[in-house]
């Protein structure tokens, strides 16, 4: 395996960690103003994720960290062509996080409920132009023959890639409801469970749907063939069998289930993209931007390599042990809702 690959699989690899682990910090905040019916119920929520949002979106940080030293040509046509809904996730990140500091700053209902909305809108947006995004790097943009995304904002926003959002805003929901699940006790527990029940259909048939359009607006039938593999085929039957789990209350396999369909979903679109990093609409044989056109020097990535396989193994286990602190349900007990 050559080290644009390597590095390659691992950007892969922090997006799939990301959007599992952060897919349920967004799924609980955009459950929030409908599961909980008081501020109570409102501050176990928000107190499952308390612990790990911050980390979670650890993963996005390297992710693109990653890109910009190893692939600094898909970072910046990514980042120039993609500026506007990039600037909208990053922005709505930001409201989340300062919603998560702000609301327990003064105990009037309209400030809390406010800061409340903010944790809604700060994880809607990015659930759903997460999927656009992804949707787009595989459907290809128009990218001439120097880097440059020649498109423009509505470029991006066409039916394939808003049926993308609303994939990974329907997974991001679903996850978010079997984290409550696992992570609150009645009533909380009760609602997030039947609201599970719930999106987990809405889930089934969006992905089947999703799948299905990569075959006409894409070239996965070129890369992938009418059988397209293990992985795709598993990311639909594994998100059918999460269902069976949900129907008997075993969260815990339904939690694990569903992250792992994110991951394999995940997985299919860097599938589909290998060797490919941005496919270009105008001229993808020519114009595409791949792991070799796109990477820094073998200089940079060998570096790269050194040093990541010292501080990532630390970081995994920190992180690790912190959801291992912060395992037990949620209550009602005063002690469970200081933050």
């Amino acid at each position: 395996m050559n080290l644009e690959t390597l590095w390659f699989l691992l950007i892969s690899v922090l997006f799939i960690g990301y959007f599992i682990l952060e897919g349920f910090d967004m799924g609980v905040g955009i459950l929030l103003p409908f599961i909980a019916k008081e501020d109570t119920e409102r501050r176990m929520m928000i107190n499952t994720v308390g612990p790990h949002w911050d980390g979670n979106e650890v993963w996005l940080i390297t992710a693109g960290g990653a890109m910009f030293a190893a692939f600094p040509d898909w970072y910046a046509t990514l980042f120039s062509g993609f500026y506007l809904p990039l600037l909208l996730i990053l922005l709505a990140l930001i409201v989340r996080g300062v919603a998560f500091e702000f609301r327990s700053k003064e105990n009037s209902p309209a400030w809390r409920s406010t800061w409340d909305w903010a944790i809604f809108a700060g994880s809607l947006t990015p659930a759903f132009l997460w999927g656009v995004a992804f949707a787009n790097f595989v459907r290809g943009v128009p990218i001439d023959a120097n880097m440059q995304y020649v498109g423009g904002f509505w470029n991006l926003l066409n039916p394939y890639a808003l049926l993308g959002g609303l994939v990974s805003l329907s997974g991001f929901i679903f996850q978010g409801a079997l984290f409550l699940s696992l992570k609150t006790a009645a009533p909380v527990k009760e609602r997030a469970a039947l609201a599970a029940r719930r999106v987990w259909p809405v889930t089934t048939v969006v992905v089947s749907l999703f799948a299905l359009a990569s075959y006409f607006f894409t070239d996965f039938l070129n890369i992938l063939g009418v059988n397209p593999g293990v992985v795709p085929i598993s990311a639909v039957l594994v998100l059918f069998v999460c269902g069976w789990f949900v129907s008997q209350r075993q969260f815990g396999w339904a939690f694990g289930l569903n992250s792992l369909a994110i991951a394999l979903s995940a997985a299919t679109i860097f599938q589909t993209l290998y060797p490919r990093v941005l496919i270009s609409s105008i001229d993808p044989a020519a114009f595409s931007l791949t792991i070799y056109n796109a990477a820094s020097s073998p200089e940079i990535l060998r570096t790269m390599s050194i040093v990541a396989l010292i501080f990532v193994p630390l970081v995994l286990a920190y992180q690790g042990y912190t959801y291992w602190v912060f395992r037990k349900r949620i209550t009602q007990d005063p002690k469970d809702l200081h933050y």
